[in-house]
């Protein structure tokens, strides 16, 4: 599906998948639990999805002649660590938009984590007193205009990637990897749970998976606490990708499945619920989550095999994401662990 798209390889290459056997105990045993470790993928920055959507993103800033990635996110975000971390990579310029998108207080929120490595790679910060909206910010069209006027070449990258033309190509490759690895296991996974926030890690998971018929068992959990949005995002950034990869069929707005359940009490602010995920995931298997992302993904899954939402003897990846290392600017909830 991804032949005629040009790729700058940034991953040490197809990511493991793990079996979570303590963990399928702990919830009983009637499902088998896998991790596919996207939080393992590359040595840039400890790595993380975005990784995988730049691949195909990097190729046609390098074709655009910029000498200078311009992306947004929220001060711990995961998404501009990983752009500073290959702008480093590739040798351009990086200036990022971080702003207050999290109502949280902890002494060291705004200088630990994913903004300290995006310091330590060169990034020069933005700091904006902005909230949370997953859309195109008028503080980033700024920063583009910022560099122009410097005499620049800005590249835009909107909040993670996932508005850009090429923003779903990655997890399209993620699900024709997974096909492969199913060859070797000799078997299928009957679901595939994601975290979704800006939409095109679930998106390309969707048109990817639609390929054989499984765009339905991507089961998207969403972290935005703005669903309507995230649901109406992902199937735009779905259509557009399944066109540019030319799928061959539609994908409708009933093919995008998204759990409204667990992004409360708002985004970026874990529940005690998902404290306990963390946790559990943890001591079970070793496998850090994030507060933000993963905790809340990993919160859906437990929940949805203890309340039987996976038929018996169901096998379920969960697509781990990354962003362990904003678990540091939420240093005082795991004072104690």
């Amino acid at each position: 599906m991804l032949k005629k798209f040009e790729r700058y390889p940034l991953m040490f290459g197809p990511t493991p998948i793990e079996k979570l056997n303590r963990l399928s105990e702990s919830l009983g045993g009637n499902i088998e639990l896998y991790a596919k470790r996207e939080d393992c993928n590359s040595g840039l920055a400890f790595g993380g999805n975005k990784i995988r959507k730049l691949e195909y993103i990097v190729p046609d800033a390098i074709a655009s002649n910029a000498d200078t990635l311009v992306s947004i996110g929220g001060v711990q975000s995961n998404h501009t660590r990983q752009v500073a971390a290959v702008a480093a990579k590739i040798g351009m310029k990086c200036l990022l938009v971080q702003e207050s998108w999290v109502p949280f207080q902890d002494a060291v929120y705004d200088r630990v984590g994913n903004i300290l490595m995006s310091r330590v790679m060169g990034a020069e910060i933005n700091f904006v007193e902005e909230g949370f909206d997953i859309g195109i910010r008028e503080s980033w069209e700024r920063a583009l205009e910022e560099v122009k006027a410097k005499g620049g070449k800005p590249y835009a990258i909107p909040a993670g990637a996932s508005v850009h033309k090429y923003g779903g190509l990655g997890y399209v490759g993620f699900a024709e990897e997974v096909r492969q690895q199913e060859a070797d296991l000799g078997f299928k996974f009957d679901f595939i749970i994601v975290c979704t926030v800006t939409g095109s890690t679930h998106a390309g998971m969707s048109v990817g998976f639609s390929k054989d018929g499984r765009a339905r068992n991507v089961i998207g959990i969403d972290a935005s606490a703005t669903p309507e949005q995230t649901k109406v995002q992902v199937h735009s950034i779905a259509q557009q990708t399944a066109e540019l990869v030319e799928l061959g069929r539609e994908i409708t707005a009933d093919d995008i499945v998204l759990v409204e359940d667990y992004a409360y009490p708002a985004y970026g602010i874990p529940s005690e619920a998902t404290n306990e995920a963390i946790r559990l995931c943890a001591r079970m298997e070793g496998m850090m989550t994030d507060p933000v992302y993963e905790g809340k993904s990993m919160q859906g899954l437990i929940d949805l095999v203890r309340k039987d939402y996976f038929p018996d003897g169901s096998k379920v990846l969960y697509a781990h994401l990354g962003g362990v290392p904003a678990i540091n600017a939420y240093s005082y909830i795991y004072r104690n662990g």
